[in-house]
């Protein structure tokens, strides 16, 4: 086909409208540029009528789901109950993935270390734990999670962007959206991931998790890939000078903007915006990176593995540097948690290479007097069964997904420190008090950011929508 038909048969609607800007094509194209939030009176995402408690957001995603029987959840009795059978009644209709919904015994496993007390809260956590236990005080523990997801892709589409398919903008995406950036240095939604070292996890971590879906692409999460540059192609090829890239990139911009002012395409907008963010970073980036600078003290804090590039410690160390410069939310994507079959063995490995590091991280941003107006969240797509999934009498055991109720955690930027937030009943099975679904936690962590999650909207396919889409409610009792 002859590429300028082929060109053609692409035209986004704005082109086509760009192309014949005149009479209808030119009202049509100022419609569609004020919803793209191109046109100069466009009105942008409004804040609520309450002063924000936050600013910024780290996400620690736990990918996997972390056993919250094993690590959270205090459920003494059930050593009493050990291997025997999880009476009918409990189980209930609760729906269970297939891996195990057809064994014929439900034995219940109890926590595999004990629990203690930690600090003046008094909260029970595990042993497997002691890093995260030294700052109780400073979080909010949610015991009442709960989705509806059943599998992993579909449960972390679900918290990290409000749909269990693919395709709506992510929690990120909707901040940056809403927010804006707070530094032109620095991306304002970096992403980074890690892995448990025997890579027992087998789940992905697909682009939209961190993906702006349909709103205009420069919201999107850059990631930084933990070794060699941190992003492709930011350094500059042999010959080619700093002030020969400037030149290069303001020539390219008036292109651009020619083309923006042409056809209205946000595209291009996005495309002029990472541009100039991309010659910014080729300072910014080395010097974030660099790490030698940092006190033995502050590196203690998250403990030796911070040294390894890569892993989930330097990442959270990377994630203090990023917030402390600007970026508006971080996202640390960790995978390792999904234990089906080596829970005995590999549960204490991830507790080894996360709690230190989650800990340390809190302590650091609190003792630089940014935990106060910084979220950090200790999450996952749901939790595990109190029943043993597989033999329990050999080594490969394990426990199988969970959505009924599940735990994670909370700090800083005005939720409550030292708080347990919802009950579960005896067996860990269900919940007994303040059920938190995930579209009330996205819309109570918007409310601490200053936006109503009502109001939040993007107008997508003749409807607006919203990161809670049609639920939600905020979650007070969550909140100092």
């Amino acid at each position: 086909m002859d590429p300028f038909l082929q060109h053609q048969r692409h035209l986004t609607r704005r082109q086509f409208f760009g192309r014949s800007a005149g009479g209808i094509g030119a009202a049509v194209l100022a419609n569609l540029l004020r919803q793209d939030g191109l046109a100069a009176n466009v009105v942008t995402p409004p804040l609520a009528d309450f002063a924000p408690k936050a600013k910024r957001v780290i996400v620690l995603w736990q990918g996997g789901a972390p056993s919250q029987v094993d690590l959270f959840d205090y459920k003494p009795n059930l050593e009493k109950l050990r291997l025997q059978e999880l009476p009918e009644s409990v189980r209930g209709k609760i729906r269970l993935s297939t891996m195990t919904a057809s064994q014929k015994g439900f034995p219940i496993l109890p926590a595999l270390k004990p629990f203690r007390q930690y600090g003046k809260s008094g909260k029970w956590l595990s042993e497997f734990i002691p890093h995260i236990g030294s700052i109780a005080d400073d979080v909010c523990f949610i015991h009442s999670m709960h989705t509806d997801a059943v599998n992993h892709a579909p449960g972390v589409t679900f918290f990290l962007t409000g749909s269990q398919i693919p395709g709506r903008p992510s929690l990120g995406a909707w901040t940056t959206y809403g927010l804006g950036s707070l530094t032109n240095e620095l991306p304002a939604f970096v992403v980074m991931t890690s892995s448990d070292r025997e890579k027992t996890c087998g789940q992905l971590f697909f682009d939209h998790y961190w993906g702006s879906g349909f709103i205009p692409s420069k919201y999107q999460g850059v990631r930084f890939r933990g070794d060699g540059d941190p992003v492709l192609y930011l350094t500059n090829p042999d010959g080619m000078s700093r002030p020969l890239r400037r030149a290069l990139m303001d020539d390219i911009a008036a292109l651009n903007q020619q083309h923006l002012q042409e056809f209205g395409d946000p595209e291009i907008d996005t495309r002029i915006t990472q541009y100039e963010m991309a010659y910014r970073m080729q300072a910014s980036v080395p010097e974030l990176t660099d790490i030698a600078g940092e006190s033995k003290a502050v590196l203690d804090l998250y403990g030796p593995d911070v040294q390894r590039p890569g892993s989930y410690a330097r990442n959270c160390l990377l994630a203090r540097r990023l917030v402390e410069r600007g970026t508006r939310f971080v996202q640390l994507m960790h995978s390792g948690w999904d234990q089906h079959s080596n829970l005995p063995t590999q549960l204490e490995k991830q507790c080894v290479d996360t709690d230190q590091p989650s800990a340390g991280l809190v302590k650091d941003l609190k003792q630089r007097g940014l935990l106060e107006d910084t979220v950090v969240i200790w999450a996952s797509e749901f939790g595990r069964t109190v029943f043993v999934q597989g033999d329990v009498t050999k080594p490969n055991h394990g426990r199988d997904h969970f959505g009924a109720c599940y735990t994670m955690w909370v700090a800083g930027g005005g939720f409550k420190p030292g708080h347990v937030y919802g009950e579960t009943d005896e067996f860990c099975y269900g919940i007994t008090k303040d059920p938190v679904g995930i579209h009330d936690f996205q819309a109570t962590l918007l409310h601490q950011l200053g936006l109503d999650h009502e109001k939040l909207t993007f107008r997508h396919q003749g409807r607006n929508f919203r990161l809670t889409d049609v639920h939600g409610h905020l979650m007070k009792g969550l909140l100092a």
